[in-house]
């Protein structure tokens, strides 16, 4: 086991053992990792640090809301690769990138690098999440962290598709507001 995992995974445990620091020094540990990731894949097909910024969010919402689901007699890092890998296939698919362009297979590479560039801290995103129009928390819940279509997600929030495309876009802006100004505080 590596010195990272062991760190993180140390953090993990606490996490759920209800450490709100823990939590927080957590996630912010694996937004550098998971930047530096999504940096390199997406710089590979000519996308830009914007793109893999959203990435970092949606995977560190998935990875709070989720963490419910990691088995503690487990290792952490293939299981937070799994989660990056998915939101990073997902974002081929939404952006008809080819699955080609990006080598999407190498575990240990999500987990070997820090980007240390202004990482945001994340929050306790269900709590963040309230304070959106339930439009969007539904939209968001139901694409982003459900892995609906926008057509199923339209369905289940009773939407129409255009209007799931625009509160996901609007919630996950309103969302990168919310997070900056409680960094501030």
């Amino acid at each position: 086991m590596t010195t990272h995992e062991i760190e993180l995974k140390t953090l993990m445990l606490a996490s759920l053992d209800g450490d709100a620091a823990s939590h927080r020094a957590l996630l912010e540990r694996l937004s550098r990792r998971l930047r530096a990731y999504y940096k390199g894949k997406l710089a590979n097909i000519g996308r830009g640090a914007a793109e893999a910024e959203d990435l970092v969010q949606e995977a560190v919402l998935a990875i709070h809301i989720k963490r419910h689901t990691y088995n503690p007699d487990e290792l952490l890092t293939p299981w937070v690769h799994a989660i990056a890998r998915y939101k990073l296939v997902d974002f081929l698919r939404r952006t008809r990138a080819s699955l080609t362009d990006v080598p999407i297979d190498e575990a240990d590479e999500a987990m070997a690098h820090d980007d240390h560039s202004d990482a945001e801290s994340t929050y306790d995103i269900r709590r963040l999440m309230e304070r959106l129009p339930k439009n969007m928390q539904c939209a968001i819940q139901a694409v982003k962290l459900d892995g609906l279509s926008t057509a199923e997600a339209a369905q289940r929030c009773g939407l129409s598709v255009s209007g799931v495309k625009v509160n996901v876009h609007r919630g996950l802006k309103a969302l990168a507001v919310l997070i900056a100004q409680e960094a501030k505080s």
